[in-house]
């Protein structure tokens, strides 16, 4: 197997090939496996070839434009729109003339491809059927929480930064231990006040004790009469 070399990735379509693997999210790693090197090989052409390096810097920007847009919309709520498409089949004189009116163009712009080559070209361009839209579905989208403490959190680290929801936690965290304490302290008191009562009615059960005493003074007065 010939080993690649970076000699084969100069040209405009080459880089214009690593650019797009970078745009479409691959690692240095499966890129550097595409090529058919190892990623520490590629870490070296980056160092070493400038043009290479921003080809792939420029990928990697432009998804990551791509993905910063997705969660700028993602937080703030959107509204996505859908067509539905039905397939009409061409005219077939209307079709005729736009594959002329192509191949006239082509073959001046490639005045050395063979007349099988336009054709197969015009084919290609001007397609037998044409997508028709019928239907348009429009779709709300609301802010998700989650995307808006992400970007917060990135972006005005400063002010939304984790130790300052640790804060808030904390404080709904001593809030409620409050209310706990509060509550058992109320509980408390309660049964405090229970107990007083409960002694109030254990003197009323002494209500016989009395009635001997009166019973008492009772036979005596009997006796100063006697």
């Amino acid at each position: 197997m010939t080993r690649a070399s970076h000699k084969d990735w100069h040209s405009k379509e080459q880089l214009e090939k690593l650019q797009g693997w970078a745009r479409d999210g691959l690692t240095d790693e499966q890129i550097a496996k595409n090529i058919g090197i190892r990623r520490p090989t590629l870490y070296a052409w980056k160092k070493e070839h400038p043009d290479i390096a921003d080809a792939l810097k420029k990928g990697k920007e432009v998804v990551d434009v791509e993905v910063e847009n997705a969660l700028l919309k993602k937080a703030m709520g959107t509204t996505t729109k859908t067509m539905q498409y039905k397939m009409v089949k061409v005219d077939s004189d209307v079709l005729k003339a736009k594959r002329v009116k192509y191949m006239n163009a082509y073959k001046l712009d490639h005045p050395d491809k063979t007349k099988e080559e336009i054709v197969i070209a015009a084919a290609l361009a001007i397609p037998t059927y044409e997508r028709i839209p019928i239907v348009e579905t429009v779709q709300e989208i609301p802010p998700d929480t989650s995307a808006i403490i992400f970007w917060l959190k990135n972006r005005l680290p400063e002010k939304y930064r984790d130790q300052t929801f640790r804060r808030l936690n904390k404080a709904q965290a001593d809030k409620t231990e409050a209310e706990v304490k509060r509550i058992k302290a109320e509980t408390k008191r309660l049964n405090s006040n229970d107990e007083g009562i409960t002694k109030i009615v254990f003197s009323d059960d002494m209500k016989p004790d009395k009635e001997d005493d009166a019973d008492q003074k009772g036979d005596k007065s009997d006796e100063t009469d006697t």
